[in-house]
């Protein structure tokens, strides 16, 4: 798990081909004007999700890991917690869904939060639990960059 701001991105240019192209997306794109949806940047590679949503509880907000991608979580507008535990031994409680490149969790989670302009990152040695409130619930835009493995 890594976690910075946009600002200092070239920091982690090296992280890899596919990751320099989607951190360089998250530099380069106005998210303010991009509608909700998911973009293709590179064919089965790299692509991003651009959600709003609201905040919710930690109790609403599910554990999650990735097999097959590494999530790039950048905040565009509002304020979020993320929960994190580092994978190693734990089992999911819900069998993988290959489809969705996603196994669920129940899990003690370290809570980071991130405020407009700041990212995330996840690989699959991590879990994590996005959209929690970090006060009362707020509305967020985000970005989600999927960065295959």
């Amino acid at each position: 798990m890594v976690t910075d701001t946009i600002d200092n991105y070239r920091l982690y240019t090296g992280l890899g081909v596919n990751m320099k192209k989607a951190l360089e997306y998250l530099d380069t794109t106005d998210f303010e004007t991009v509608a909700p949806g998911k973009y293709t940047i590179v064919e089965n590679e790299i692509y991003a999700i651009v959600n709003e949503f609201e905040t919710k509880d930690k109790g609403e907000c599910q554990p999650e890991a990735h097999v097959k991608f590494t999530d790039i979580q950048f905040v565009v507008k509002g304020i979020e917690l993320f929960g994190y535990a580092p994978l190693m031994h734990r089992l999911p409680v819900t069998e993988y869904d290959e489809a969705n490149d996603v196994s669920f969790y129940r899990e003690k989670m370290n809570y980071l939060q991130l405020e407009a302009g700041m990212f995330i990152i996840f690989y699959p040695t991590d879990i994590h639990q996005p959209e929690v409130r970090a006060f009362e619930p707020m509305m967020v835009k985000k970005v989600v960059m999927k960065v295959k493995r």
